[in-house]
């Protein structure tokens, strides 16, 4: 197999941990490319070694059988923004924190690099939102795995977002911002807003506000063949626009229209429980602190 790889080193105990994972693949796969991210912050480090690197950070369809991206959730967008249409599944190691995305723990890399080689996995295709927009800085990187959210900026009050479903006008939003969610997103930044846990593969998007000034207002799951449109008013001049990680500022007026991405994007499973196992130890279900 041909695998490339994508990790971070935020810190000093990263390097230990990520090289050995390198490591592992190295000793059992032929070709093991890195890619450019990674390979600058091993360069810094002296630790890059003779490694082979990708010649962009854009892999294109055929040229690799997997990528393993080693560390947490952000690691795993970033690895989503590679892929994009390529077909190329996603092996997530979790280094990070969570690890709703990146389910395979650190220490059962072994395992899992096994049941690769094996053939014992599935790839669970996960769906994205796409913006469209005359004015857009995000440019050919304008799709999302997890969240488009609409965000005050920093120095100004509440915005006001008016909403539509396919034309159909929907709700006045007053609050700090709106968060168009994937299923996939409904564990991050919806969640905390209030937002639903959707099961990834259920084909929906759901709307939720943050700080809504109106306390009626709550989140909405629609089906994913709608798509929304937002039109974003409010007293500073300009507001944030982010997809996963990646943010910019627009003007007020700027229409935004999010609907669902033309393809998705594989993560590797080892099981079908995989995902409600994931969800029941990380969000600690049933767990009794009394005691």
């Amino acid at each position: 197999m041909r695998i490339a790889v994508h990790g971070r080193l935020r810190y000093a105990k990263d390097m230990d941990r990520l090289l050995g994972v390198l490591g592992q693949l190295e000793g059992l796969f032929t070709e093991v490319t890195l890619c450019p991210g990674l390979a600058t912050a091993l360069e810094r480090k002296d630790r890059l070694q003779g490694r082979t690197v990708a010649p962009d950070d854009r892999l294109t369809a055929g040229s690799y059988d997997m990528l393993v991206s080693i560390g947490g959730d952000g690691t795993i967008l970033e690895a989503a923004r590679m892929v994009r249409d390529s077909g190329i599944p996603i092996l997530g190691i979790n280094n990070g924190r969570l690890g709703f995305l990146s389910s395979t723990p650190l220490e059962e890399t072994e395992q899992a690099l096994a049941r690769v080689i094996a053939g014992e996995y599935v790839v669970e295709q996960r769906s994205l939102i796409e913006l469209r927009s005359v004015d857009n800085p995000f440019e050919d990187r304008n799709f999302a795995l997890n969240e488009l959210t609409v965000h005050k900026s920093n120095r100004s009050s509440m915005i006001v977002i008016h909403a539509y479903i396919d034309g159909a006008f929907l709700n006045t939003y007053w609050a700090d911002g709106l968060i168009i969610s994937t299923p996939t997103g409904s564990t991050g930044y919806s969640l905390s807003a209030g937002g639903p846990i959707v099961a990834p593969t259920s084909q929906s998007i759901i709307i939720s506000p943050i700080a809504p000034h109106n306390l009626n207002v709550r989140p909405l799951v629609v089906p994913d063949g709608h798509c929304i449109t937002l039109e974003v008013e409010g007293r500073a001049s300009d507001h944030l626009v982010s997809l996963d990680s990646v943010s910019h500022t627009l003007r007020p007026g700027t229409r935004l229209e999010i609907c669902k991405a033309n393809f998705s994007v594989g993560l590797v499973r080892f099981s079908a429980e995989d995902y409600f196992n994931t969800l029941r130890s990380k969000l600690m279900w049933g767990i009794d602190r009394r005691n």
